[in-house]
């Protein structure tokens, strides 16, 4: 059976998702546009056994200024300090990955540059869990926004990951659709590429395809047909969370379909 849960954004993780009657839960150590240390909802150890005892995985999202591939220094070595420290704070509570934004490089700059800052970050990190790098939805200077850069991106830190700790994937249903990659082969397509996918953001879009934009629907409400969301789901064999405005009624319905 496929893992199926939500992201969440208020409230205890846990307890919410126990009353939703999900498999898991992905939430944020914190302010996800901030550049504070993570913040736990709770003590570690506690939160920890108290996951494991209800049977409900934890996915932690990295903050999105998180941006290891930006020229800047001043946004990518706090980047990388961040990033260590978000990795840390989820395994402490047993996390079962870390997802984090591919990231961007301004305009003007060589996007070959922000690959090579995604190759240094990898070796300098030290991963205790999985670190999802997720594709996102515009940007022209996007490290994973199309297959194409999601190879490159791959290219570069495939061989800086060995022998330190788990370089995963997040396919990202809203994301891929906003970029205009068709949603028909992607599993297929991302595989041949990255050799996997560890989680599924489960989202529906409100806007067209290639529109660049990421607002997240429910999943049955936007633009993308809600077979080809489930096709996904089916085709990736992976854990699903739904990032959708309500996400206990998209859980319910993509069980349904699923059988």
């Amino acid at each position: 059976m496929t893992a199926i849960g939500a992201h969440l954004h208020d409230g205890n993780p846990l307890e919410k998702a126990l009353g939703m009657s999900a498999d898991l839960v992905q939430f944020f150590l914190g302010d996800p546009q901030g550049w504070k240390a993570p913040v736990f909802p709770g003590d570690p150890a506690e939160l920890r056994a108290s996951f494991a005892a209800a049977g409900v995985g934890a996915y932690i999202h990295a903050p999105y200024v998180v941006n290891v591939a930006s020229p800047n220094n001043r946004i990518r070595i706090p980047s990388r300090k961040l990033l260590d420290q978000q990795l840390k704070a989820a395994a402490s509570i047993g996390a079962r990955g870390l997802i984090v934004h591919g990231g961007h490089v301004t305009a003007g700059v060589d996007p070959a540059d922000g690959y090579d800052s995604w190759r240094k970050a990898i070796e300098r990190i030290e991963r205790p869990l999985p670190m999802l790098i997720e594709n996102t939805a515009g940007g022209d200077g996007a490290m994973a926004r199309s297959l194409e850069a999601i190879a490159r991106l791959w290219d570069a830190v495939s061989g800086a990951a060995l022998g330190g700790g788990e370089v995963g994937f997040c396919l990202d249903t809203c994301h891929a659709h906003a970029a205009g990659e068709d949603l028909a082969d992607i599993v297929d397509r991302v595989k041949a590429i990255t050799g996997r996918v560890d989680l599924v953001h489960c989202n529906n879009s409100r806007d067209e395809f290639g529109s660049g934009r990421d607002r997240h629907a429910g999943l049955e409400s936007g633009q993308i047909d809600p077979a080809l969301i489930v096709g996904v789901v089916r085709a990736a064999g992976a854990p699903v969370v739904c990032e959708t405005p309500d996400p206990a009624t998209d859980i319910r319905w993509l069980r349904g379909q699923l059988g």
